[in-house]
């Protein structure tokens, strides 16, 4: 069976608190609400279940943790088959004893799981002690082809790193998916905080265009200890436009239409995949392209 042109991709924008049941019961909602208004893919935000943990450095919170498939990906898997809906659900997976990854679970329509994506770069800044806990993925960039397209999953600090969207898009990404968890710690907030969304911002909307791709961005909203989440989440098409973005302070759910018939338009007005000098790009392997220390 041919799939749609047009999908309607959902971000799921919600506050969070210390209870994780809460939490789980609020986010199946949310999908069941997104079905309800038409949307096709559902998209979560960043390690949903709970508070954002990682402000801290302290063992207690690797309690939260658990397998993939387990309890809360199972009822994720169940929400996505009753709706008939796509789920990109971010979950904090404990691997084996005292291995631990920040990673998506991708569910389709009929509920089958198609498999996850671990979080390759993982932040160490103030608050963001994301280290400590996360080991880096090591299965690489990823796509899921969906009843609704293929979907490709980075997370997060992913974000700010072009090779990640370009090798995700070279597997065939119609959609990214960002699930995120930023926003501004309460010191810088008067003195940087427009610049730090706008560069947020930015960054995946150059995605969009470098790839010609869609760009889905959930964010997590509310004030949780340190950080004031700044919500903002939106879908972007293919040229960088903002399709629909929310609010900085209130849960929401964005439902965009996405015409995925878009993407051959883009790219072949656009032709960087075409141009690309796949020859020449040896150093992006290297740390860093050092002159000639010998002289």
């Amino acid at each position: 069976m041919s799939k749609p042109e047009k999908v309607n991709v959902a971000v799921v924008q919600m506050t969070c608190s210390d209870n994780k049941e809460e939490n789980v019961d609020k986010a199946i909602a949310k999908i069941a609400e997104a079905a309800k208004q038409g949307a096709n893919i559902v998209c979560l935000q960043e390690l949903f279940p709970g508070l954002y943990f990682c402000q801290t450095e302290d063992h207690i919170q690797f309690q939260l943790a658990e397998p993939i498939p387990g309890p809360t990906s199972e009822r994720i898997q169940a929400a996505a088959k009753e709706h008939g809906v796509v789920v990109v659900a971010s979950l904090f997976e404990k691997r084996a004893e005292g291995l631990y990854h920040n990673t998506a679970a991708v569910f389709d329509a009929d509920g089958a799981f198609l498999g996850i994506y671990r979080k390759m770069h993982i932040p160490d800044d103030p608050h963001y002690y994301e280290k400590f806990y996360f080991t880096p993925g090591d299965i690489g960039f990823r796509t899921f082809d969906t009843k609704f397209g293929r979907i490709g999953v980075c997370i997060c600090w992913d974000q700010w790193f072009p090779e990640a969207a370009r090798l995700t898009a070279l597997t065939g990404a119609e959609i990214l998916v960002y699930p995120t968890a930023i926003g501004w710690l309460h010191p810088e907030k008067q003195e940087y905080g427009p610049a730090q969304v706008s560069a947020w911002e930015t960054m995946m909307r150059s995605h969009a265009i470098a790839n010609g791709v869609f760009v889905a961005a959930p964010n997590r909203v509310g004030i949780e200890d340190n950080i004031e989440f700044w919500g903002h989440s939106f879908v972007v098409d293919p040229t960088g436009t903002l399709l629909k973005v929310a609010s900085h302070d209130q849960e929401e759910i964005l439902i965009v239409e996405c015409n995925l018939a878009q993407i051959d338009f883009s790219r072949t007005h656009w032709p960087f995949l075409r141009d690309r000098r796949i020859d020449a790009y040896g150093g992006l392997t290297k740390r860093f392209i050092d002159g000639d220390i010998t002289s």
